[in-house]
């Protein structure tokens, strides 16, 4: 069996974070393994809680996983602080890590910043230049950037300055009300846009990670990246086509919308 690992948040309700991650990676037949960068608590009306791992204790997670049961994909999620982040920068340097996807979740929906500008700047001058791809949505590529990203030609500059600036593939995804559905694969061999179908459906709490780790468990299958990409996409519609309704905001796909009461 293939394996990827997750490095990030944990989400209480469920919805994303590594519990999203698991989901997704055993629906992908892959084994998944985790290392928790903070505890949060939240349900689908928001998080009220935070409680962030020290740098000693995700280093040890990282070794205990590494050790043991390598991995044949990494993803990162919500990682908040600089401290933080050079961890897994020199665990997975110290390790060899392959095929590592980075979701650089650093501005909510509703633009707010989730992490500070220190740690920002870390997560650009370190883990971004070790990544094999980043899946940042259209303001994580603007504060990348630096740039206002209103048009589809807008996202294709945006995508090419990300790839020559830190030397790996990104996949831009459109939503925010620009092309919600399409979005779009810079790398090595230039744009490759990946077009769906607008569902829907507004509980779609944890999108984002479940695409980033559904493009991980791909390329652990020994999937090019653009089949990866291709992959994660249709299989993110599908979870939200199956129209899964909990929770009093913003809930969950069904990750396991292929389980129908087989056990």
């Amino acid at each position: 069996m293939k394996t990827a690992l997750t490095i990030a948040g944990s989400d209480s309700s469920g919805g994303a974070g590594i519990q999203a991650d698991i989901k997704t990676m055993t629906m992908h037949g892959v084994y998944g393994m985790s290392a928790v960068t903070a505890l949060t608590a939240q349900n689908t009306l928001g998080v009220t809680d935070v409680m962030e791992a020290t740098p000693e204790f995700l280093a040890a997670e990282l070794d205990a996983v590494f050790t043991d049961i390598f991995p044949d994909a990494v993803k990162t999620g919500m990682v908040a602080s600089s401290a933080l982040i050079r961890v897994i920068v020199d665990k997975l340097k110290q390790y060899g890590a392959k095929n590592i996807v980075v979701d650089p979740v650093m501005v909510a929906t509703n633009g707010a910043k989730l992490i500070c500008d220190e740690a920002i700047e870390t997560l650009k001058t370190k883990l971004l230049p070790i990544a094999d791809v980043i899946t940042p949505n259209r303001p994580e590529a603007e504060v990348l950037t630096g740039m206002k990203i209103a048009t589809v030609a807008d996202m294709e500059l945006a995508a090419r300055q990300i790839f020559k600036e830190y030397g790996c593939a990104v996949l831009l995804k459109g939503g925010h009300d620009l092309n919600d559905a399409n979005d779009l694969l810079w790398n090595a061999s230039g744009a490759h846009w990946f077009y769906g179908k607008k569902i829907d459906n507004p509980n779609t709490h944890g999108t984002g990670c479940t695409l980033s780790s559904a493009i991980a468990s791909n390329l652990a299958l020994g999937l090019s990246l653009e089949d990866s990409v291709k992959e994660a996409k249709d299989y993110i519609s599908l979870a939200l086509s199956d129209k899964l309704d909990l929770g009093r905001g913003k809930g969950p796909m069904n990750h396991a919308f292929k389980v129908k009461n087989e056990v």
